[in-house]
């Protein structure tokens, strides 16, 4: 797959390729800049969950990075506008982005993944978000549109807690994705708010991909004994009623923690820990979908 654009595509199918009745010269060129992003990205995930806590920006970090450790091409968008934690985890507090000819470059770390972030485009690191949805929808769709994403095998989507306005605006505004990774913790207040999560991919025909039980268990530095803190199965319980697969668990581990605290890449320093094995594990039914990285690099 090549970066192109809507001008010079070959697929007349495509709705891009036609000015709307009803949209101006404006409108339409903005369309089209968002679907020539959107056609070189091979795959997209979001990754969700009903209630905040859960340690959801820290799965989809780490998810992206096993991602890039595996070979293929990832992107790591962060839509949480209210409160973006992936710079943080990520190591990447500081980091600017740059506008190059009209677009906006995603921060690569280490080669591995390209992020974006509203962070990186505020003055300052304590600057508060203060806006309404119509604005949300708007700066969603540029974080999409106006970033030079360029070919990718995966994107990965990282959503604040909810089903309101940033979840509805980017699954509306992609259209078709692969499907959604719910996040929760064994809890019964946790895999009660979950379940709205999975019910909202139902109404909107986003496709559940599975459920991830975060902080399952906490492993022993000295021992490596695993203690189950906060009980154990309620994801797993939960996905079963919700006839959805369940992807296993990530057990907590002072490590997973402190790196987020450092900016350090958990699955990259600490990849024979239990939690990093997990979260490889999590990613096989992504990797599933996404076929042999030789020939999805070689359409690129």
């Amino acid at each position: 797959m090549t970066a192109s654009n809507c001008s010079s595509c070959s697929d007349k199918t495509c709705s891009s390729q036609t000015k709307l009745p009803d949209e101006s010269v404006e409108e339409f060129i903005r369309r089209q800049r968002l679907q020539s992003n959107l056609c070189q990205i091979k795959h997209i995930f979001f990754i969700l969950s009903g209630k905040g806590g859960v340690g959801k920006s820290t799965v989809a970090a780490n998810l992206a990075l096993s991602l890039g450790m595996n070979g293929y091409r990832a992107g790591l968008l962060d839509i949480d506008l209210h409160g973006p934690s992936i710079p943080t985890i990520l190591g990447m507090v500081d980091a600017k982005a740059e506008t190059v000819n009209g677009l906006i470059k995603p921060v690569e770390l280490t080669s591995m993944i390209k992020v974006m972030s509203i962070a990186f485009l505020l003055q300052g690191n304590d600057d508060a978000v203060i806006w309404r949805g119509p604005m949300k929808a708007g700066v969603i769709e540029q974080l999409i549109a106006d970033v030079a994403w360029g070919p990718l095998d995966a994107l990965v989507v990282d959503c604040p807690p909810g089903t309101g306005d940033e979840p509805l605006s980017i699954v509306q505004l992609i259209g078709k994705a692969d499907g959604a990774i719910i996040v929760t913790t064994p809890q019964q207040v946790a895999t009660t708010d979950v379940r709205r999560s999975i019910n909202f991919c139902h109404r909107l025909d986003l496709p559940v991909l599975g459920v991830i039980e975060n902080m399952s268990g906490f492993v022993c530095p000295h021992c490596s004994e695993t203690t189950e803190i906060f009980s154990k199965g309620g994801g797993e319980a939960m996905a079963a009623d919700m006839r959805v697969p369940f992807l296993g668990r990530i057990p907590i581990d002072p490590e997973l923690m402190g790196a987020g605290d450092q900016g350090v890449p958990y699955v990259q320093r600490f990849s024979e820990r239990p939690a990093a094995k997990a979260f490889s594990e999590a990613i096989k039914p992504l990797i599933g979908r996404m076929g042999d990285i030789a020939a999805s690099q070689e359409e690129a």
